[in-house]
């Protein structure tokens, strides 16, 4: 098939969205020529609990990334009831958007564990796999395991050309818990959101 459009996934909770997440999605998009980039926050995951809202999260992701033409939101897993998966959500969108090629953009973390996900010949089959380097796994590990994951799958897996980011989204949260500032892991209508609404605060006792 002759593919018209390249799209990249960018799935996760983003409790909150960071400036890393955004510097990722830039980084796919310009070293693989992609028409856009899709950020796509979990509805209900069966890998995480204690999640906040999806609307507290989606909005959040819009503000973020309103200012970029390439950047899109997707509520494809919020809309959905039930657990989300993402060989599902990667088969609902070629299904409706069968010409266009998808890039599913990961970090190193989860890489070393997609071989465990539900269903993972389907999302190594159904996309290319773009990976950013993150703290804690080494670049011989990290090979290894692309090696790995491509005997096994025939997974096509690719190295985005940057340097490991060190900004989790539990950190920011535990930040402003702690009344400690976030300026510069957020995007400042992110930070101002976080403020607005008192999200992530700590419980009274």
């Amino acid at each position: 098939m002759e593919y018209t459009k390249k799209v990249g996934m960018m799935g996760g909770t983003f409790s909150p969205i960071h400036l890393g997440h955004l510097l990722v999605a830039e980084t796919a998009q310009e070293a693989f020529g992609l028409d856009e980039v899709l950020f796509i926050p979990s509805g209900v995951s069966y890998l995480k609990s204690n999640v906040l809202d999806a609307r507290s999260r989606m909005d959040m992701t819009s503000l973020a990334i309103e200012d970029n033409h390439h950047f899109a939101l997707s509520t494809i897993e919020v809309d959905r009831k039930g657990d989300s998966y993402s060989y599902e959500t990667i088969a609902r969108l070629k299904a409706a958007h069968p010409t266009t090629e998808y890039y599913f953009i990961v970090g190193s973390d989860s890489l070393m564990m997609m071989e465990n996900w539900v269903c993972p010949e389907k999302i190594f089959g159904e996309a290319k796999i773009l990976v950013a380097p993150r703290q804690g796994c080494s670049e011989e590990q990290l090979q290894g395991k692309i090696a790995f994951l491509k005997e096994k799958f025939d997974a096509q897996i690719f190295v985005l050309p940057m340097n490991r980011i060190d900004i989790s989204s539990s950190e920011i949260r535990e930040k402003v818990a702690n009344g400690k500032s976030i300026r510069y892991l957020v995007h400042p209508r992110v930070m101002y959101y976080i403020e607005k609404h008192h999200l992530y605060q700590k419980e009274e006792s």
